[in-house]
């Protein structure tokens, strides 16, 4: 019997971003005093350091290129093992210079990825009501 694979549990801070996800919309977010995107987003603007950030989630594109990526080969957590191998990409989104985000690479293209290889996101639907933000190689 395979294990289900772990899911997010939101928190006040997260509950927004993981409420979109659920509708397959990825949203950033933004600091409103700054304007700059943070993520995940914390008690404290990393940009501007305002302690007040009063962030807020707002649409973004996806669209990003790859940084760096990891095969995983083995599994650590419950739920991964009917996927192995797969591969973590880390992405820099278009919105903003160095705002990175990690996901799993939905595409079979292991031996085909270089560094600056365009990656737009998508979803992987991982219980009812869940998706976790993922890319694939953009069009």
């Amino acid at each position: 019997m395979n294990a289900r694979r772990p899911v997010p549990v939101p928190d006040a801070a997260s509950e927004a971003y993981w409420a979109a996800a659920a509708e397959h919309v990825l949203v950033l977010a933004r600091c409103r005093r700054c304007g700059s995107f943070a993520l995940p987003p914390d008690s404290v603007c990393p940009h501007c350091g305002s302690t007040n950030p009063e962030f807020e989630f707002v649409p973004a594109s996806g669209r990003g290129t790859v940084r760096s990526w990891t095969t995983a080969r083995q599994s650590f957590l419950p739920g991964f093992d009917d996927m192995l191998p797969f591969v973590l990409v880390d992405v820099e989104l278009v919105e903003q210079a160095e705002l990175r985000m990690i996901g799993r690479l939905l595409d079979d293209v292991e031996l085909d990825l270089r560094i600056g290889l365009p990656v737009v996101a998508s979803f992987e639907d991982v219980a009812p009501g869940v998706s976790i933000p993922a890319f694939g190689l953009a069009p």
